[in-house]
């Protein structure tokens, strides 16, 4: 087993992970709801400096991903890949991000950036972390009764 299998490396490279993501949403202030919300309104005082911190993830993106996939060219047929289960555009998928993207419209808040919110102490993001962790076990609650 190499280093790069062995659970430490893996729970560690994924807590790296998180703090540089976390540390990234803080200095974008993308944990700052009126930033988020000054971003969403097009209409009327348009932010689009969260769109520079689009633009700048998707290259950071499209440059590992080049670096990534040509150092796995020796292993390709070791390569573990993830196919989705579902890849049908159904009515469930439809309204469950229709929900998700009028509260992050109404609130400003997604749930990445309100997890690292919760460090700011604002009320109103430990609101809605606790709604949102009340939405989880109610969804939970709801797909274990359909199932039996």
């Amino acid at each position: 087993m190499s280093y790069k299998q062995s659970p430490a490396f893996l729970i560690f490279s994924a807590f790296l992970s998180g703090l540089v993501f976390g540390f990234g949403l803080i200095v974008a202030q993308m944990t700052n709801p009126a930033k988020v919300l000054g971003f969403l309104d097009v209409a009327g005082k348009w932010d689009p400096s969260l769109a520079f911190v689009m633009i700048g993830a998707l290259v950071t993106l499209g440059v590992l991903q080049f670096f990534i996939k040509r150092s796995c060219q020796h292993n390709l047929d070791k390569v573990i890949t993830h196919v989705p289960v579902h890849s049908k555009l159904d009515v469930k998928l439809v309204m469950g991000s229709s929900i998700f993207g009028i509260g992050w419209g109404l609130s400003g808040l997604c749930p990445g950036p309100s997890l690292v919110g919760l460090t700011s102490g604002l009320s109103g993001i430990l609101v809605f972390v606790s709604a949102m962790f009340a939405g989880f076990i109610g969804f939970k609650l709801v797909h274990q009764k359909a199932k039996h």
